[in-house]
């Protein structure tokens, strides 16, 4: 009776522990939005005060506005200041035009001083 007990013990041990080790990956897409700012704004509180820029925004879903400066197949770039990895690019976007992408912030580019987002789409109110 006692090895079954440690037996149970350790089994949901190494369950929570993997599930622990290894969550689930998240989908930016589908997660509520935690601040929807423009471009010019998240970029000056970043060149204003990094740290404390990142404290509130890394890791976090936002929906950032702004004018399409620069469009490829993987990427687009918002105000020259923000990169957006985008999951899927529609054609139909062009440069100048203004646009809301959703997405989560993984920080500040030093050397091309731009903020960088991933697991964006295009954002519809």
């Amino acid at each position: 009776m006692r090895n079954i007990f440690f037996i149970l013990i350790g089994v949901f041990g190494i369950f929570f522990g993997y599930n622990y080790l290894f969550p689930d990956h998240r989908s930016i897409e589908q997660e509520a939005v935690r601040f929807t700012i423009d471009a010019e704004t998240i970029f000056n509180a970043f060149i204003e005060n990094a740290p404390l820029a990142e404290s509130k925004y890394l890791d976090q879903t936002l929906v950032v506005s702004g004018i399409i400066s620069a469009v490829n197949s993987q990427d687009l770039t918002i105000n020259n200041k923000i990169d957006c990895k985008i999951n899927t690019i529609d054609l139909g976007l062009q440069l100048n035009d203004s646009i809301a992408i959703k997405g989560r912030c993984i920080g500040y580019d030093d050397l091309l001083e731009q903020i960088k987002l991933d697991q964006c789409s295009i954002h519809i109110n």
